[in-house]
């Protein structure tokens, strides 16, 4: 038997090394370059190269316009917010990655899904690679679900696993986690790049082969990142993101690709000593502790994906201690903070420079798009001003250098979800036009139109 040999591949690009290098030279990433054993093909002389054999032929080509429109099928999970960031539900023969941080919640959320899929009358296997059965059992007796029906294994060889899922017929594999796994294909370590690699391609090619749907649970890295090849995100259908704050009770679930359905949707779960409950109403929960009638404090309408939350933006101005003012923020890049405050400086004549200035978005939710900047302005000229902001108004708008204040798309919902939790005035763009019952629409044009109405 020939000797398998090595070959070092970069864990981001792919791209081949002949030796270790510490910079990639393909992509330039640093740190990403690691050993991965190759095994000698057993193929002879029919492989590639050799002129021993032919392959065989492939399945002919087809028009689209000839092939059958099918009708796509999806089992829900019986947790409506799972359903919704899926897109309705798991789709049969496909392979979805869920990613978090340890202990965020991934395992519970999954083990509670394959419970309410069993009592759906769909067969689960749940094999655990870091967990022993026992300690499964455990946490399942804390669940308001009965989940006695799901079947558990206590196993990290792959083939092992997908022996147990065909045996039993499973129409849901759900694998915690693919670091723990291995084949006998490959004589590296679990958790080793070419081990993720190739074990994700052969649950892939199970899932497609015999239509059972399969998750995977994937560590992350320091850097908020699955660990393991960025292959593995290309690989599968569906990618979702579990994130929160240890000390908040609730969990976000976020989705970053999705095959058969709409990306960056997010679903709320709150973390309760029962198990993860669904939140359908996000915006409530997440302006349930504001306080009406304090300085620097602004609300926003964010849009994740297709469905609109409001949440509440702070600042705090103080007189800076120190020679060089601090720039704190949290939920918010602190770039584009220096560009707002640079943006309310010299165009709404305000004056930052000996400031310690701490911006934070409440509920652990991360401003991403420029929709907030208006708010993100309010809360600051708010804190500055030592005036609040009128407690039943909502601030919708993105600065540009000049200081005009742009327009956004989207917000027909998000005036919509504004009104229905009892806002009534909202500030935007002046060349806004929208309408909504019961919202008075406040159009502004410059920043300094925002300083004149925070002072008056």
């Amino acid at each position: 038997m020939a000797k398998p040999h090595s070959v070092y591949r970069c864990t981001e690009c792919g791209h081949d090394h002949p030796k270790w290098v510490g910079k990639c030279e393909a992509c330039g990433a640093w740190n990403t370059v690691a050993e991965e054993p190759i095994a000698v093909s057993r193929g002879g002389k029919g492989g590639k190269g050799g002129g021993g054999g032919r392959t065989p032929a492939g399945p002919a080509p087809a028009r689209l316009r000839d092939i059958e429109e099918s009708r796509l099928i999806r089992w829900s999970t019986g947790l409506p917010e799972l359903d919704f960031v899926l897109g309705s539900g798991i789709v049969p023969g496909s392979m979805t990655l869920v990613g978090g941080e340890p202990g965020i919640g991934k395992s519970t959320l999954l083990l509670q899904a394959a419970a309410r899929l069993e009592a759906a009358g769909r067969r689960v296997l749940y094999a655990s690679g870091e967990e022993s059965p026992e300690q499964i059992r455990l946490r399942a007796d804390r669940l308001e679900e009965e989940a006695g029906a799901v079947h558990v294994l206590g196993e990290t060889r792959l083939e092992a696993i997908l022996d147990a899922a065909q045996t039993l017929g499973a129409d849901l594999l759900i694998l915690d986690s693919i670091q723990t796994v291995y084949t006998d294909l490959l004589e590296s370590a679990p958790g080793n790049v070419g081990q993720v690699r190739e074990c994700a391609a052969r649950l892939m090619r199970f899932a497609k082969e015999t239509g059972a749907a399969v998750i995977v649970v994937g560590h992350v890295t320091k850097g908020g990142g699955i660990a393991g090849p960025k292959t593995l995100e290309h690989i599968v259908d569906t990618v979702l993101y579990f994130e929160g704050e240890a000390t908040l009770d609730h969990r976000l679930l976020r989705a970053t690709k999705n095959r058969f359905g709409s990306v960056d949707e997010i679903g709320v779960f709150s973390m309760t000593g029962h198990g993860l409950e669904p939140v359908a109403n996000p915006s409530a929960l997440f302006l349930a502790a504001r306080a009406t009638g304090t300085s620097g404090s602004a609300v926003t309408a964010l849009m994740e994906g297709t469905r609109p939350m409001l949440v509440e933006v702070q600042a705090l101005a103080s007189r800076s201690g120190f020679g060089t003012p601090q720039r704190v923020a949290t939920g918010l890049d602190h770039k584009r903070l220096a560009v707002l405050l640079a943006v309310l400086e010299r165009r709404g004549g305000t004056s930052f420079a000996d400031l310690d200035v701490f911006v934070q978005v409440t509920a652990g939710v991360r401003l991403t798009e420029p929709g907030s900047d208006l708010a993100v302005a309010a809360a600051l000229l708010s804190s500055v001003l030592n005036r609040p902001a009128p407690p039943d108004a909502v601030f919708l708008g993105e600065l540009g250098l000049g200081g005009e204040i742009r327009p956004i798309g989207g917000l027909e919902r998000r005036l919509v979800e504004a009104a229905r939790l009892g806002f009534r005035r909202v500030f935007v763009s002046g060349r806004t036009s929208s309408q909504v019952s019961g919202l008075t629409l406040v159009g502004l044009d410059h920043v300094d139109r925002l300083v004149q109405a925070l002072a008056a």
